[in-house]
């Protein structure tokens, strides 16, 4: 069984793509096999911990894997890397632009040969993703709904087209670093030549230099904008569900791609229903004649109003089931079932001729306490043994019921 993704990088579920990153690099660095040569065990860690941070670091399959778990994303990412040095190449990035002057670069340095070849900081960078919450009632997510939503964004500024000089003007490279956005530094020490590698001052690392700024974007080359965004919720989501809808995040710089817009569900609590998975509890007062006697009473539902019957002598307490009454479910066909748990509403006050009644219903066989039935047994066996008698007092306890039925209804 694999090992969940969370624990292998020692992160809580919430933590940021900084803190994954930081976690991993940690491990990286402590199981590497060129620092633990012949050890297969730390091969594995090393394998292990790069596969969590290849799920954990990418936001969609991040959202795949709390939804489904390992299930949720592909079986292995990880077939077509050769050994250690290929794993570490495809995340060297985590690495990249801390120089040889940080710790961390003197040892990827040091393990590497310094050789890795680094993200140049003005190349095209990815849009920010957005997360936006979106809270559901509990009929909206027992059939689905379609959701119209109002988002602000970083859009591509449309008057220079996201390069964010002024139109007629020209964009340069950049005369200090000449178009690398780094300024690298090499001196020569007794046992090397130590480098230091640094954002370019004059152009913060851009490559470029822009003449005059675009009026509308100020030299950005995105502006803020409204979007209304339409997104389909299936039925069945529950709390912390993501949806994704791609390419609807914050604009690139330097024309990357556009981020995503991550729609978290909140699901709002409901005055009448608790939800339990895909099933629903509704608690139902009946009276307590509705209970001896039975009867067929009206209850809400998700989707309306069904019949329900209660069958005589329904005890409280008694848990009712509304087959396919549910949420419809997320992964498979079907639905849950309605669960109604039963509670006897007892009248507060009674009228004169309801306590009346009431005493003499006390009187008869099937009302009295399991004492005074097994006393009343032992001292008279002759009206257990008479027919006729047996007859009158159900007749007269019906009687009784009648009346009560029609006062309490």
């Amino acid at each position: 069984m694999k090992r969940d993704y969370y624990e292998i990088l020692s992160v809580t579920r919430s933590a940021t793509i900084e803190e994954v990153k930081k976690s991993y690099r940690k491990l990286a660095l402590q199981y590497h096999p060129d620092r633990n040569p012949d050890n297969k065990d730390a091969e594995e860690k090393f394998k292990e911990a790069t596969e969590a941070y290849e799920v954990l670091s990418d936001t969609d399959k991040r959202a795949r894997y709390d939804r489904f778990g390992h299930e949720g994303v592909r079986a292995n990412d990880f077939g077509h890397y050769q050994n250690a040095n290929d794993i570490f190449s495809h995340f060297a990035d985590i690495f990249g632009g801390m120089g040889a002057s940080s710790p961390m670069g003197s040892i990827f340095d040091q393990f590497f040969g310094g050789g890795q070849q680094q993200r140049s900081p003005n190349a095209p960078e990815r849009g920010a993703d957005l997360q936006i919450p979106l809270q559901l009632t509990l009929e909206e997510i027992a059939i689905g709904v379609e959701k119209t939503l109002k988002v602000r964004h970083l859009a591509t500024c449309a008057t220079c087209s996201g390069t964010g000089a002024k139109a007629g003007t020209a964009v340069d490279t950049c005369a200090t670093c000449h178009g690398s956005g780094q300024i690298r530094q090499v001196r020569s020490m007794g046992f090397g030549q130590f480098v230091n590698v640094t954002v370019c001052p004059t152009c913060q690392g851009a490559g470029r230099t822009i003449r005059e700024r675009c009026d509308v974007c100020r030299g950005e080359g995105r502006v803020q904008e409204e979007a209304t965004l339409k997104v389909n919720i299936p039925a069945g989501v529950n709390e912390g569900n993501y949806l994704t809808l791609s390419g609807q995040g914050h604009a690139g710089r330097r024309g990357g791609p556009t981020g995503n817009v991550l729609v978290v569900i909140q699901e709002l609590p409901h005055d009448t229903f608790l939800r339990d998975g895909d099933d629903v509890v509704l608690d139902l007062e009946i009276t307590v004649p509705q209970a001896l006697l039975g009867a067929e009473v009206e209850v809400p539902t998700l989707t309306g109003h069904s019949i329900l019957t209660i069958e005589s002598g329904t005890q409280a307490g008694t848990l009712l089931r509304m087959r396919g009454k549910g949420i419809q479910h997320l992964s498979h066909s079907g639905k849950g079932d309605q669960l109604v748990r039963i509670q006897i509403a007892m009248p507060d006050k009674l009228a004169r001729e309801e306590r009346e009644l009431l005493e003499q219903l006390a009187t008869m066989e099937h009302f009295r306490s399991p004492d005074s039935k097994s006393s009343a047994s032992t001292k008279s066996n002759a009206a257990s043994k008479s027919k006729g008698k047996d007859k009158k007092k159900a007749t007269a306890e019906e009687g009784i019921f009648d009346n009560i039925r029609s006062m309490f209804s």
